[in-house]
């Protein structure tokens, strides 16, 4: 016999669930608006005039919504995107910005990003292991806000081993023009692959504050281990 599953999200919690899904499956596009709140009670079983509001609230607060003072409530001017890893990877060439940028502008946004810290560390276990360090061997750790219109879009902690990046540009508290793929090809250690593994993550504080994320809001987790040849890491994002 099949076990009975209730959901037990409260009613405010699965109207946003739902009405989230039509907006990033295209079913409420940009510009799209809303019913009326009588008429969204109605549609969601006779919920309370503060259900209807609390959902809305959610996803005004996640970004998909936006209330126009007398006009009602939209779908806000904006589409998801998808990122390609591999666009970010390619050393920038000469005199060229660094990819973030290039790619953004392909899209016809204006991508940024701002250097938050640059330190010598013991890195976590997961990336001692990838980037085959011994116990207690340090690497380079860079960490970037990745930016699309002003806007936090992406959180971004890179580690080098030490052994490969001492003495170099990577352990400067400054931006590195085309990016640490192209300084590191002009050492010899040109990217040449990478293995990424994604996750669904509740956020840590850090996360919460420098994505400027609403209350509950998941993040995309993605580690990433870059190779290059012979198959040696040197790099895990």
């Amino acid at each position: 016999m099949a076990r009975e599953f209730t959901d037990p999200r409260s009613p405010h919690q699965k109207i946003a669930a739902e009405i989230r899904r039509l907006i990033t499956r295209g079913d409420l596009p940009p510009g799209s608006k809303l019913g009326s709140t009588a008429e969204l009670m109605e549609q969601y079983g006779g919920v309370a005039n503060t259900t209807v509001q609390k959902a809305l609230q959610m996803l005004k607060a996640e970004g998909l919504l936006e209330g126009l003072p007398g006009k009602g409530v939209y779908v806000r001017q904006h589409v998801q995107q998808s990122v390609e890893p591999i666009a970010y990877m390619r050393p920038a060439g000469p005199g060229e910005p660094y990819p973030w940028v290039s790619e953004a502008a392909k899209r016809r946004q204006a991508g940024s990003s701002r250097l938050l810290d640059v330190e010598v560390v013991v890195p976590p276990r997961e990336v001692a292991e990838a980037l085959r360090l011994k116990d207690g061997e340090r690497a380079v750790l860079r960490k970037q806000l990745l930016l699309l219109d002003g806007e936090p879009t992406e959180l971004t902690r890179s580690y080098y081993p030490l052994g490969i990046v001492e003495g170099t540009a990577v352990l400067e508290k400054k931006l590195i023009r085309g990016g640490t793929p192209a300084l590191l090809g002009a050492m010899g250690f040109p990217p040449r692959e990478f293995v990424d593994e994604l996750s669904s993550e509740i956020p840590t504080e850090e996360e919460v504050v420098a994505l400027e994320l609403p209350k509950d809001m998941p993040v995309l987790v993605a580690f990433r281990v870059v190779m290059t040849d012979g198959g040696r890491p040197i790099e895990v994002t």
